[in-house]
């Protein structure tokens, strides 16, 4: 019968890495005596990231002392105890092989159920000193599994693990985690997968992404079981030759590109909130590459986008004094998932500044169809001067029949009218948002500095709005996400010391930083943290969940052309280099 033979539990603590103070529980200890088993946690223990680890579902990690000697024997290593792989349970029997996802067990006198294999991240590696760890477990097929509290009680080793039920369906944590993890993804398993009830929801949503993807496309591209939705595929690979039709002045900052296909070949309509990835810049220097969203209306024959000339900025300079009508430059299919949604719910546009270009996007697809849902516009820059599209707006909202708009200048200029130009004299935020009084039913979608959208998504949350109906986008990459990482202040992107001058150029869209891969990188991420890129989950095992921890994760397959990434500023990268150039939208 198989047996309990420890009982390891740790509390969170720091750990110097590689010169990052990581906070984690993973390191474990046997503890002797009983021990008592709650619903989220054994006495004694604890977990560091609790978005990535913990929870009702994930409340008992079980390994085996199968797989630890096979371990020993694989890594050549006699240091290798019970706890070592963060485990809070050490069991002699209960293989992967053999425990089916919803069987249940008796341990002492409480009741477990098994609700998934394990998710490995980085900090077993940290755990074994042993980087490639988390990647190992996957592909030598080891991963253990996690157990569900049905009912608490006290546990000690020693005691015998009586098995008293079989989950539905009878697939194995093994079937399950390879479901995931290797290819195919037959429909028939995928179908399986989802009729057991115990199974949890991280997973169940990874399963339903693969089937549902399979339903659409007819067969599995990519794994959008480990990766965040990134809106629907561009049009196309790569770059298409665009022609500046017009240059327009749109503020004293703002100045808006109207591109035509200049192949022959019409425009492919975007969605509303969609942008593009432009190249260009002098034949003397290096290519500039810039995301900018698309201000236009998305079903128009040409596409417009909209540029804030920032300080020190070589792309919004080139563009505002040396790029002129009937110049060429590259542009990227449209792509993004903050998109505009279908639905009969009040909408809220969000913006400030120059991030009023997607939702003004959005409001010419509403106007366009005269759209009967209410419609909110609320905006906020400086003044007049720095005031684009003021009466592009005004007259589309007009042809909405329940709207209502509100301007906040933050430092109104003496001839700015009040009533007319602008509404209240002060910022954007959340008070602002109370005394209008705006349907906390609505769909709100915010576009600006990091700063706004976050006071705003927090007042939002505060009025009692649901923080699925809260969408954001922002222009620059995303601060990076390293869950258990103590943060530290990095740099702004820059290129790596010594810049090497061979290997495939990597354009980090949304830094702005164009550097080439060479051999001393041994992957995208190594490049991308040289350069102090911010990077939202910096895995290099390409085993992590998403659905575990709200955060995106995937590998990227690299080609000859340009490819496209995740469209959000996020990636996680596992690869080695390749021989063609690499677009990033980092």
């Amino acid at each position: 019968m198989p047996r309990l033979l420890s009982v390891n539990v740790g509390l969170p603590r720091d750990i110097s890495w590689r010169g990052r103070t990581v906070h984690t529980g993973v390191c474990k200890e046997p503890v002797e005596g009983p021990r008592m088993v709650r619903r989220l946690n054994i006495d004694g223990d604890g977990q560091g990231d609790i978005a990535g680890h913990g929870g009702e579902h994930r409340a008992v990690f079980v390994y085996q002392l199968d797989s630890l000697q096979y371990w020993r024997s694989e890594l050549g290593r006699n240091d290798l105890a019970y706890g070592q792989f963060g485990e809070n349970f050490t069991v002699e029997g209960l293989a992967d092989s053999e425990v089916c996802i919803g069987d249940r067990y008796r341990i002492g006198v409480a009741l477990f159920e098994v609700t998934q294999p394990r998710v490995t991240c980085y900090r077993v590696g940290i755990r074994m000193n042993e980087p490639e760890m988390a990647a190992l477990l996957v592909k030598h097929g080891r991963p253990g599994f996690y157990f569900r509290v049905i009912e608490e009680g006290e546990v000690e080793a020693g005691d015998e693990i009586a098995r008293i039920s079989v989950g539905a369906e009878r697939m194995t944590v093994f079937e399950i985690n390879a479901l995931l993890y290797t290819p195919g993804h037959p429909r028939d398993r995928l179908e399986r997968a989802l009729r057991i009830p115990a199974l949890s929801a991280g997973w169940r949503k990874s399963f339903e992404s693969l089937l549902e993807q399979q339903r659409k496309d007819g067969a599995a591209n990519g794994n959008p079981g480990l990766v965040a939705a990134s809106g629907p595929p561009p049009a196309w690979r790569g770059f298409r030759p665009f022609r500046v039709a017009r240059k327009l002045r749109e503020s004293e900052a703002v100045t808006s590109l109207v591109l035509e296909p200049a192949d022959g070949q019409s425009v492919v309509a975007a969605l509303p909130g969609q942008f593009l990835v432009l190249r260009f810049g002098p034949a003397s220097a290096p290519a500039l590459m810039r995301s900018y969203s698309l201000s236009g209306n998305p079903a128009a024959p040409s596409y417009r986008v909209s540029i804030k000339r920032e300080a020190r900025g070589a792309a919004s300079s080139y563009v505002a004094d040396q790029l002129e009508v009937g110049d060429i430059v590259q542009a990227s299919a449209a792509r993004g998932s903050f998109t505009l949604r279908q639905g009969d719910r009040p909408l809220v546009l969000l913006s400030a500044g120059i991030g009023v270009t997607p939702v003004l996007a959005m409001l010419h697809v509403l106007a366009a169809e005269v759209s009967m849902r209410e419609v909110w516009w609320l905006y906020g820059t400086r003044n007049g001067r720095e005031h684009p599209f003021a009466a592009e707006a005004r007259l589309l909202l007009d042809a909405l029949p329940h709207r209502h708009s509100y301007i906040c200048y933050s430092s109104p200029d003496p001839g700015d009218r009040p009533n007319v130009d602008f509404d209240a004299a002060g910022h954007l935020n959340a008070e602002v948002l109370r005394k209008l009084d705006i349907p906390r039913d609505a769909e709100f979608y915010i576009c600006g500095p990091q700063p706004f959208m976050d006071a705003l998504t927090a007042g939002l949350t505060a009025l009692g709005v649901a923080r699925a109906h809260i969408r954001t986008e922002m222009f620059s990459a995303k601060p990076g996400s390293t869950p258990g990482i103590a943060p530290v202040t990095r740099p702004p992107p820059h290129l790596p010391a010594g810049s090497p001058d061979t290997g495939p150029m990597v354009s980090f869209a949304r830094s702005g930083l164009n550097v080439r891969w060479e051999a001393s990188f041994p992957s995208l991420l190594d490049l991308a943290e040289a350069c102090d890129v911010p990077v939202r989950w910096s895995c290099r095992t390409g085993v992590c969940h998403a659905c575990e921890s709200g955060l995106v994760a995937g590998t990227i397959s690299y080609r000859p052309e340009p490819i496209d990434a995740p469209t959000d500023g996020n990636v996680l990268i596992c690869c080695s280099r390749p021989e063609g150039d690499i677009v990033i939208d980092l």
